[in-house]
């Protein structure tokens, strides 16, 4: 789940994560805040995709 809470689907298979339909390039990366993962596409909320 997101901040804003939307749901996310995360798929793991072969090794490959997938978040929706993006899929997981760089996982673990520890930045000066915290820890994030980069992935290939951009998630869009299905609420704003509609409008």
């Amino acid at each position: 789940m997101t901040m804003e809470s939307f749901i996310i689907a995360v798929e793991a298979s072969e090794g490959q994560i997938k978040l929706n339909d993006a899929n997981v390039i760089t996982s673990d990366l520890v930045v000066d805040n915290g820890v994030i993962h980069i992935i290939d596409r951009v998630l869009i909320p299905a609420l704003v995709m509609s409008e």
